[in-house]
């Protein structure tokens, strides 16, 4: 309002006919600078919107100034309608009606990792639908995260601006979950590599499957847990150690996988019948590859965003009821001294056994000590 004021004062300095002359090209020229910056992706990305109000509301001052005579009480209703608007907005989304875009975010990227898991998992243990020709179909949910892109950089930037809410304090690391998401939206593009050598109409020798099929399922069913871990600890906002060991497990049927392909295609001669088996194989090696990635980058927002740390027990669980200790029940009673002063030395000490194993009671065991003095 304030620059639309002043373009006004400077285009009237050039007379009544070369007012609108240079109130136009002031017009042109600041809309199209303007519009020019929003296509710098750091301006779009956060200051896309301020951007559009500013040339609607520098062409309207500017604009209206030429006919009306009273400009500063249209730029003061202007930027007070503005003020207005903004402030109700804030109120309702904040108090009345929250929605939060930060909160949306994160749940999208974690579930958007157990869709990954989801798949993995069935793939590993062949669960799935088949149709008449015997083809499988797995969970085909991955598919909406290979669009996501548009909607998680949209919510990552309305998150910036939100003040700190619940789970969420202020400076979030929200850019993160931007990168979580890239590397999930990479694993789905694998996988849909993968979803399309499945069903493919030549086929490998059986020998050949049978030497791969266990270091891929292997991987596949272990790179699920991984992800499923690694979603729970996103929902929870806890530490995601416990994804760690499916990880490891994942690399080492990843080695697994690479000897038997190796070893596989120097022996078989029909390269062509082993293309497709040998294609899921190698695309299931770089999901593991991804899926290392997006550990360390969970296990990177996991320390910038200060998750709490899972407390291991400290109390020993009771021990099973066969492994309980031997129950003892004894009797003291004196015996006479076979000596000939009648001085009795020693006694002795009747132990019944009892186990908790078996109701039977065990033989009475006789042991003579020494009586003390």
């Amino acid at each position: 309002g304030g620059l639309g004021i002043g373009a006004d004062y400077f285009a009237s300095l050039f007379g009544k006919q070369g007012e609108p002359i240079v109130l136009g090209i002031l017009v042109f020229v600041l809309a199209a600078a303007a519009t020019f910056s929003r296509f710098f992706p750091r301006i779009k990305a956060r200051y896309d919107y301020g951007v559009l109000i500013f040339i609607l509301t520098f062409s309207l001052v500017a604009v209206s100034g030429y006919r009306v005579d009273e400009l500063v009480v249209l730029a003061h209703q202007r930027l007070s309608t503005i003020i207005m608007g903004g402030a109700t907005c804030m109120l309702i989304s904040i108090f009345m009606c929250p929605v939060w875009a930060g909160e949306d975010l994160h749940k999208a990227v974690a579930s958007n990792l157990e869709k990954l898991a989801t798949y993995l998992e069935d793939e590993g243990s062949g669960v799935g639908s088949k149709d008449g020709n015997g083809k499988l179909f797995l969970h085909q949910g991955y598919k909406s995260i290979l669009n996501s892109k548009n909607s998680e950089e949209s919510l990552a930037n309305f998150a910036r601006w939100e003040p700190g809410h619940g789970r969420f304090p202020l400076r979030y690391p929200w850019k993160h979950y931007l990168k979580i998401g890239a590397l999930a939206r990479q694993c789905a593009y694998q996988i849909e590599a993968i979803n399309g050598c499945i069903n493919s109409d030549i086929q490998a020798s059986e020998e050949f499957k049978s030497k791969i099929e266990g270091p891929c399922s292997r991987m596949s069913s272990e790179c699920g847990k991984a992800l499923k871990a690694l979603a729970t600890s996103m929902k929870t906002m806890t530490d995601p150690s416990s994804a760690n060991p499916h990880v490891e497990n994942s690399k080492a049927a990843m080695k697994d996988l690479k000897f038997a392909l190796k070893a596989s295609s120097m022996q078989n001669a029909d390269f062509l019948a082993i293309v497709p088996v040998a294609t899921v194989g190698s695309v299931l090696v770089e999901i593991t590859k991804c899926i290392q990635k997006i550990s360390e980058a969970v296990h990177e927002l996991s320390q910038r965003a200060h998750f709490s740390k899972t407390v291991e027990p400290t109390v020993s669980p009771e021990k099973p009821q066969q492994q309980q200790q031997l129950l003892h029940r004894g009797i003291v009673r004196p015996v006479p001294d076979t000596s000939d002063d009648g001085n009795s030395d020693d006694v002795v000490i009747t132990i019944e056994e009892i186990t908790t194993d078996s109701p039977e009671k065990g033989k009475p065991d006789q042991h003579r000590v020494l009586k003390p003095g």
